[in-house]
């Protein structure tokens, strides 16, 4: 349901879905990314055994903190964007 008591339009649904496949694709790029550099290390170089058994566990373990923190900040920023209040007009401050 919206504010004003309806039912959301197809266009308002659609933002939805694609807000959420960006919220998830860039998590998951951006938890990629930090799962290789932590855990690349340990596949380059000759480190000790502790090193080269921890370093993997703390790349997933910081991939998929970042991840759920991505997800949730584009979804939270998502929802509190002031949208205009007429379709097609700006609002009188912009």
């Amino acid at each position: 349901m919206t504010s004003h008591g309806g039912r959301r339009s197809q266009a308002e649904r659609d933002a939805i879905t694609v807000e959420i496949g960006y919220a998830l694709c860039s998590a998951a790029f951006a938890a990629a990314v930090v799962f290789g550099a932590v855990t690349g290390p340990a596949l380059l170089f000759d480190l000790p055994d502790t090193a080269e058994r921890l370093l993997p566990y703390a790349g997933m373990v910081l991939a998929l903190v970042l991840f759920a923190a991505r997800v949730v900040s584009v979804l939270v920023r998502f929802r509190t964007v002031d949208q205009p209040s007429q379709p097609g007009r700006t609002s009188p401050d912009s």
